[in-house]
């Protein structure tokens, strides 16, 4: 029985079809995360962005 529980257990740590989604959701997480932490940073770079990019079509059709 216990040869058993540990082919099993083995077996199942080699097992990678579920492998993909998992780390795609971990992916997800981190991203999110990452986003959420440096929130107030990504919002002001694209305003400046922006910005500069609205002050350029000026520049251009004027």
């Amino acid at each position: 029985m216990k040869q058993w529980m540990k082919k099993k257990a083995r077996d199942f740590w080699r097992e990678e079809e579920g492998l993909g989604t998992l780390e795609i959701i971990l992916i997800i997480a981190v991203v999110i995360i990452l986003a959420l932490l440096f929130k107030d940073w990504i919002i002001d770079l694209v305003q400046r962005l922006m910005g500069k990019a609205d002050d350029q079509a000026d520049k251009i059709f004027s």
